[in-house]
């Protein structure tokens, strides 16, 4: 893992002029790091137990949906795009699987309503993401319109789903309910699973996008899609895939969510995880015109956004000034990231 992290971070370094401005431009480029570095320091000496175990797996806990969601975000923003209806499908994916939970005798054995709980969720997700690439590559809209489109109706068909209604699926004497709640309670060695999935899904996400061919075609798309389908890549196929990639991992986060709560409600799954996925991405050093990424980048932006609200929160500064100095880091972020792109 850690080869995979060293090398996102020095392919920006290696292209770093060896003149008078290298030190300012190693600055912008491991900004994010260093900000992370300076936040962990600081609760290392000013907060109390940070160090425990416990407050390790509530702050990674609670970043680990975003940024699942936040890589596919990276694949999407890296290709000039970007998806407004992860959060709605997160919904979707959220209200099926208790479908096949609650009634899980109907399919025979019961590990047949438990992987559908899973698989089929995913699926549905996936191919609305394959919708939203194919209003982008073929009908031809703008990809904020095209997402648009299942960011507002996306929640409303979890809502006809489940009629509007919270569904839960606890205590209800099924030897499914605890298995599929694994995904987002589940723990191996005192971590809890889902940081496991959080970390597979970054380190290989970071393998696709620096050492398949696949990966340089996203970059390529991204940079000039004239220009790259002029030298051959196949970018309406690269542009489905990513959305695709997308809708695939909001619904693997709409499971994690609603295994945490035992409960869907189509109203509060993922509501608001696009803001916080296209934050993380803005934040991590992905610029948001395409061209250029960084899964480690998005990683670290995620985990710098959830661990200053952590160390507000702690410090009991009011809710409001946390929001403020979040949205105040955020607009650095980004003008760091054009101070450097100068």
């Amino acid at each position: 893992m850690a080869r995979f992290f060293a090398a996102s971070a020095s392919s920006d370094a290696a292209a770093l002029p060896v003149n008078g401005a290298r030190i300012p431009a190693l600055i912008r480029t491991y900004s994010a790091i260093a900000a992370l570095t300076l936040l962990v320091v600081y609760n290392i000496f000013f907060t109390p137990n940070f160090l425990s175990l416990g407050t390790f797996n509530a702050n990674l806990t609670q970043v680990a949906t975003i940024v699942i969601v936040a890589v596919g975000m990276t694949f999407v923003i890296a290709t000039g795009g970007i998806d407004l209806s992860v959060g709605s499908l997160m919904a979707i994916a959220g209200v099926l699987a208790p479908l096949f939970l609650i009634d899980a005798n109907r399919f025979g054995a019961p590990v047949v309503g438990l992987v559908l709980a899973i698989v089929a969720p995913i699926a549905v997700t996936t191919l609305c993401g394959a919708f939203n690439g194919t209003l982008v590559t073929l009908v031809g809209l703008q990809p904020i319109i095209a997402t648009l489109v299942l960011f507002l109706g996306g929640r409303g068909i979890a809502q006809l789903i489940v009629n509007g209604e919270l569904v839960e699926f606890r205590n209800l004497g099924s030897p499914l309910v605890p298995n599929f709640e694994f995904l987002g309670l589940g723990q191996l060695f005192g971590v809890r699973f889902q940081i496991i999935v959080m970390l597979v899904i970054v380190v290989v996400a970071i393998w696709v996008l620096r050492a398949t061919t696949f990966g340089r075609y996203v970059l390529a798309t991204g940079g000039n899609a004239s220009a790259a389908r002029l030298a051959g890549v196949p970018v309406t196929r690269v542009t489905l895939a990513v959305y695709c990639i997308s809708g695939l991992l909001a619904g693997l986060a709409g499971l994690i969510v609603v295994a945490i709560n035992r409960s869907a409600d189509p109203h509060q799954v993922g509501e608001f995880m696009e803001l916080d996925a296209i934050a993380a991405v803005a934040v991590g050093g992905t610029p948001l015109t395409g061209g250029r990424a960084t899964i480690l980048g998005t990683f670290v932006g995620a985990l710098i956004i959830q661990l200053l609200r952590f160390t507000l929160i702690a410090h009991n500064i009011p809710d409001g000034v946390t929001r403020m100095v979040i949205a105040a880091a955020i607009v650095a972020a980004v003008l760091a990231q054009r101070q450097r792109a100068s």
